[in-house]
């Protein structure tokens, strides 16, 4: 059983992944076009939004840590159309 991660933590490292992203080099090759990069982008947006999506729905979190799961889903859908589009 994996342990259980608290939900302050699960929030920084989601916004790490969000600037993990942030942070790919584009390939030269196929330049943000390139498959294997939309893909690794795609992946590091989708665990960021993966660890706070059960935030809002926590008995055990307060208004703070859910308003700032929600500003999470935004970060990474504004990430996702700086990076990609």
């Amino acid at each position: 059983m994996s342990r259980l991660i608290p939900a302050a933590e699960r929030i920084q490292k989601a916004r790490a992944l969000i600037q993990k992203a942030r942070e790919l080099s584009i390939p030269v090759d196929g330049g943000k076009y390139d498959f294997s990069y939309i893909a690794q982008v795609k992946d590091l947006l989708r665990q960021a939004r993966e660890l706070v999506i059960f935030i809002h729905h926590s008995a055990g979190a307060g208004v703070e840590i859910k308003t700032e799961a929600a500003m999470i889903k935004q970060e990474a859908d504004q990430a996702d159309k700086e990076i990609l589009h």
